[in-house]
């Protein structure tokens, strides 16, 4: 390609870019010349690690992807996609936005939740239902109430007023997530009807930008999010996304009237590396090329460069192609909501994307060559043990001297913030919006969504404890998969089908990756175990933070999104204790455990212990328990044992309606592991007194341990004979501890 008003590239522009110099090389070598600044950058951006997986993709491989209800695999479209009977899927995904909110936390958080639900409804797909999984550091200090109070508002105020319910999530906080927050979103919708690919096919057929204007809001995001948080990047502004839900409410409703319509060959949501990415994708995915047009694009700026237009990740945008003869279609719906509607190309042979400017060729580049699975390139990258994984398992329970007072213990716990109520989050959030929501007052270990006019409900969950994956990498990931499904089974529903948000620091630093490398492993383990596959999501590097002046990664977050179906509405299992003088029963072993666990590290300050005790095939036999003891409908209440252990999950059960509990201890346990640390495969259930006979005579014939701990009561809380408080007391200082803490 001739083109003498573009310059070519240098090797310092290629850096500059986030390129290494051998992969400068490379591509001289895929173009057979050197490449100007324009196609520089398209290569800069879909090369980086946010676009290509590069450094993660081999370890990506390995994982699961087939199940019995997939209808689409990992990374063959814009979410994933699982058949949940009468003819409907379900397509699912999860995200990161971490670095635009450590910058910007407002915009970064909102347009986090702007472009999850623009990959569930650019399949055809209505999103119904919203969860999150936050994690910032430590909550003294100022930076960390900024970027929660950010963070918070921009997901409430852009999901409320889209109109999809969030219906659950995760808060946790921690100080490695002082400099760089996790902001991970997941949306899920329902398809009727058939599903529309993100593949472009028929040469001659035209390709149309559809939805808002174009601006130089977000430019080279995908390469942002694929470096270091540092001090300076508040600098990076730019990389920062402007989020609309007003007009991506519209944008989802034109869409949805156009998937009714014979019109679409194909569409993809504009996200990371915008025009760039949905152009290349589409069409390496076709195995055809395109002509495209950037001087037609609608923008929102005067003069903006063709590297611009091709970079920038303005919001509410999509790429599509329509059928030749049928623009009409196409033009009209769009113009009855009041969005552009623009062609700017069209479809052709070969593999080959050009693009112009003002009627000049200002790049041409190979589609093949840019997409993972092409021409892009893909490392096997070294890693290595880190000192503390051997420290850690040096722990002993022993060396804990057990508190006198437990009870002290028990305050202590409802109020830190990993373990309090996280109200003042979700209190900003509109559950009940659409109507579909089934848990809101009757509260879940799942959030709980209805699929209207059928028997049926979705049951979906984010979960991942990062202290566990940080102690133990294998071990951690896979509790994090067994505790999502163990949600889901508490809430009455059958595990399905997983989504991922892999969080991780420099993939560079050969401990990092040993972490990252050992996450896979373990929730590959999982999802074979529990048979849900995994169906697509992201990996986010370079997650750092500055901590004694070092660059530390942060806790290594694998977080899992899992959806099941709840085959039969009428028996959706709830948490909350029902009446006083039910029975309640422990599934599950305890054990002399407190590793990990919030009571051992914010009581005893204690930070170096491996992951708490954990079986995967004692966890799959006690899930198998749980719903066989749901079906048979002989418990009125369920709810794990996760955060805080054993009295917080009593705590959580009682609280929602005034109610108490009266529990006595395993003598054969420590005191303070049985009420407080985090032993993993363990289910509390409430029995009506009616019910005894026949729910112990279920058990016996399972393999799965259980013990009576005690009753429900009117409004105490007592252990052991000793009265810890009265329940609406407690409940004051569990409700509110967060709000206390960010004011």
């Amino acid at each position: 390609m001739e083109n003498k008003t573009q310059e070519l590239a240098t090797l310092e522009q290629a850096v500059e870019l986030g390129l290494l110099p051998e992969e400068f090389e490379q591509i001289k070598d895929i173009l057979g010349r050197t490449p100007n600044f324009t196609e520089l950058s398209i290569y800069s951006v879909m090369w980086s690690e946010h676009c290509s997986y590069k450094n993660s993709i081999i370890w990506l491989k390995t994982l699961p992807k087939d199940g019995p209800h997939m209808l689409v695999k990992a990374g063959e479209e814009n979410a994933g996609l699982v058949d949940i009977g009468d003819g409907l899927g379900c397509a699912f995904k999860i995200e990161s936005h971490n670095h635009p909110s450590a910058i910007e936390p407002y915009q970064g958080a909102a347009t986090g939740v702007g472009g999850i639900n623009r990959d569930i409804f650019t399949m055809g797909a209505r999103p119904i239902a919203q969860l999150n999984s936050l994690r910032f550091g430590e909550i003294d200090k100022d930076k960390t109430k900024w970027l929660v109070k950010g963070v918070v508002k921009g997901i409430g105020d852009y999901g409320n007023s889209f109109g999809v319910p969030i219906v659950g999530g995760e808060v946790f906080f921690d100080k490695s997530y002082n400099t760089n927050p996790l902001v991970n979103a997941f949306s899920a919708g329902i398809l009727e009807g058939k599903m529309i690919s993100a593949t472009a096919s028929g040469p001659g057929n035209p390709v149309y930008i559809v939805g808002s204007a174009t601006g130089k809001d977000g430019i080279a995001g995908a390469a942002f999010a694929s470096k270091d948080i540092t001090e300076e990047s508040a600098q990076d502004l730019p990389s920062v996304q402007v989020g609309d839900p007003f007009q991506e409410k519209l944008l989802l409703e034109a869409t949805l009237e156009l998937a009714k319509t014979d019109a679409v060959v194909g569409m993809q949501d504009m996200g990371a590396a915008g025009i760039t990415c949905s152009s290349c994708e589409m069409s390496a995915a076709g195995e055809v090329g395109m002509d495209i047009d950037l001087s037609k694009v609608p923008t929102r700026q005067e003069n903006m460069k063709d590297w611009e237009i091709l970079l920038s990740e303005s919001q509410e945008r999509m790429l599509v192609v329509i059928e030749k003869g049928k623009e009409k279609i196409v033009e009209d719906i769009f113009e009855k909501w009041d969005l552009h509607a623009v062609q700017i190309g069209v479809v052709t042979e070969g593999g080959t994307i050009n693009y112009f400017m003002n009627g000049e060729k200002v790049a041409e580049v190979p589609a093949e060559s840019l997409v993972l699975g092409g021409g892009a390139p893909v490392y096997e990258r070294e890693y290595k043990e880190p000192a503390y994984y051997q420290e850690f398992k040096k722990f002993n329970i022993d060396d804990i001297e057990q508190p006198e007072d437990l009870s002290e213990v028990a305050f202590s716990l409802m109020k830190n913030v990993n373990i309090a109520s996280k109200k003042w989050v979700y209190e900003q959030y509109d559950s009940m919006v659409g109507t579909r929501t089934m848990t809101t007052n009757r509260p879940s270990d799942a959030g709980i969504v209805n699929i209207k006019d059928t028997n049926r409900a979705l049951a979906m969950t984010v979960d991942c404890n990062s202290r566990y994956v940080n102690a133990d990498p294998e071990v951690g990931a896979q509790i994090a998969v067994s505790e999502a499904a163990r949600n889901i089974v508490c809430s009455g529903g059958i595990p399905s089908a997983v989504t991922n948000c892999l969080n991780f620091g420099n993939p560079y630093n050969p401990e990092s990756y040993w972490q990252f490398v050992g996450a896979v492993k373990g929730m590959g383990k999982a999802c074979e175990k529990f048979g849900t596959p995994v169906t697509g999501g992201n990996v986010s590097f370079y997650n750092q933070t500055v901590m004694d002046g070092k660059e530390e990664p942060v806790f290594p977050t694998p977080t899992i999104g899992m959806i099941g179906v709840v085959q039969d509405k009428s028996k959706i299992m709830t948490l909350d204790f029902k009446s006083k003088g039910d029975l309640i029963f422990l599934l599950g072993e305890s054990k002399d455990d407190i590793s990990s666990s919030e009571y051992l590290v914010s009581y005893h300050k204690v930070n170096a212990s491996p992951a708490p005790y954990f079986d995967i095939d004692k966890e799959h036999q006690l899930q198998e328990s749980v719903k066989s003891l749901i079906d048979n409908q002989l418990i009125n209440a369920a709810h794990d044992c996760a955060d805080g252990g054993l009295f917080i999950t009593l705590m959580e059960m009682a609280m929602p309606n005034d109610l108490g509990f009266d529990i006595v201890t395993d003598s054969e346990v420590r005191e303070d592991a049985f009420l407080f640390g985090e032993a993993q495969s363990r289910v509390v259930v409430a029995v009506n007194e009616d019910q005894e006979d026949e729910f112990i005579e279920h058990m016996m014939n399972s393999k799965t341990p259980y013990i009576l701990l005690g009753h429900v009561t009117k409004g105490k809380v007592c252990v052991d004979d000793e009265q810890y408080g009265f329940i609406n007391e407690m409940k004051e200082i569990y409700d509110n501890a967060l709000a206390a803490k960010l004011s």
